[in-house]
């Protein structure tokens, strides 16, 4: 769906391309981060693994922030917390560029995250107030190509505007196109429909979620989708640096092939959509992740890595959009709510992943810690596919 279609006859029409940069300004400003650590710590005069606390200052609040902006969402209006998230992020981001010191980027790192909360999941929860369930998935794709090329471009950038800008300059780029957003979003607003509540914190929708047994299983299929996958697919750069002795400049070009790949899948999500349906896409994409880790594992030259990180990112976007797509159904009452719990159980999966992981790999080392989690993937594509054959409004 372009800016310009109506998501249904007698709708306003949908600002899909002021969504997708949102979602894109908030994707970059986690991403930006990682090539700008070494400058950082040049300039304040410490080593980067103590830089590194200002990647967890973005990610924690941005993570714990769902449980507070959805049921604000839900009250005040989507548009309105995209809004203020953009403004937020704007002032808190270039006040990154101006830290005299560590500690001040981390809180100003940390607020920004906070602030950056309310993109990307208000904004799939507004696509889910416009847009009707049988054309949803396919517009989410699309709001998701932008999150896409910021995971893809956001690192190589940061590090050509780095050395060109030096780290500040980085900060203020991103401050300023959030700041234009929030201008343009502000003067479309008053066209928009923008669906807005009674209740600010409403228990008793929290309550529903847990009660549910379909919302239930979603939302433990998401923060299991999370430490599967999500959360693993970071190790895969240390592995082939450690295995094949790759320099980081080329195990960046590796990694990259996974945004590659998954935004390939958001350009041809209509006829894929449309030929599998939901739980043929959920068991091809997890089939698909569990097959290219286990090949990647089992091959002694690490070129095949290049493929089998297309193949992820294809594939995760693939199974990925489903959960999405039904989690703007568990609550069409208060949709913020449901959006930004889905997001907080992949955020909290993603953190518990990551710590199984690595205690795997300890303990077993690479290769066997990957096929076992490529084989647990393969078993939760089965289970997930089994929810979502299930009506969406049935959760």
């Amino acid at each position: 769906m372009s800016e310009t279609d109506a998501p249904e006859p007698g709708r306003q029409k949908l600002p899909l391309a002021l969504l997708a940069t949102a979602g894109f300004l908030s994707s970059a400003g986690a991403r930006v981060m990682d090539p700008l650590m070494p400058a950082i710590a040049r300039d304040f005069g410490v080593s980067v693994p103590e830089v590194s606390v200002v990647i967890a200052a973005f990610t924690l609040p941005y993570g714990l922030n769902q449980i507070v902006l959805g049921p604000v969402g839900d009250r005040f209006g989507k548009l309105r917390v995209i809004l203020a998230a953009l403004i937020g992020y704007a002032v808190f981001t270039n006040g990154c560029a101006l830290a005299l010191n560590l500690m001040q980027l981390t809180v100003l790192r940390a607020l920004a995250g906070a602030a950056s909360a309310g993109l990307i999941p208000v904004c799939l929860a507004y696509i889910g107030d416009a847009v009707p369930y049988h054309l949803r998935q396919v517009t989410l794709s699309r709001f998701l190509a932008g999150v896409v090329l910021a995971q893809v471009a956001a690192a190589p950038l940061g590090g050509i505007f780095g050395d060109y800008l030096s780290w500040r300059g980085v900060f203020v780029l991103l401050a300023v196109a959030a700041g234009i957003l929030a201008l343009v979003l502000a003067f479309r607003m008053r066209n928009l429909p923008d669906r807005r509540g009674e209740v600010t914190f409403a228990l008793e929708n929290y309550m529903l979620l847990a009660k549910r047994p379909g919302s239930r299983r979603l939302l433990l299929a998401t923060a299991i989708e999370g430490g599967l996958m999500a959360g693993s697919f970071p190790f895969l750069a240390p592995y082939l640096h450690d295995s094949f002795g790759l320099s980081y400049a080329l195990v960046g070009l590796v990694v990259a092939a996974f945004g590659v790949g998954a935004f390939a899948f958001t350009q041809l999500a209509k006829p894929i959509v449309h030929a599998l349906g939901e739980a043929r896409m959920v068991l091809a994409g997890g089939g698909l992740m569990a097959m290219a880790l286990a090949l990647g594992m089992a091959s002694p030259v690490w070129q095949v890595f290049a493929a089998a990180e297309l193949v992820l990112g294809f594939a995760y976007v693939m199974l990925h959009t489903v959960l999405q797509a039904r989690a703007t159904e568990l609550l069409p009452h208060a949709r913020t709510t449901a959006v930004s719990s889905f997001v907080f159980m992949l955020f909290l999966g993603q953190g518990i992943g990551a710590l199984l992981l690595g205690a795997a790999i300890a303990a077993w080392g690479y290769r066997t810690a990957f096929w076992i989690d490529a084989a647990a993937i393969a078993l939760l594509s089965l289970w997930i596919a089994s929810i979502v054959r299930l009506r969406p409004h049935s959760s």
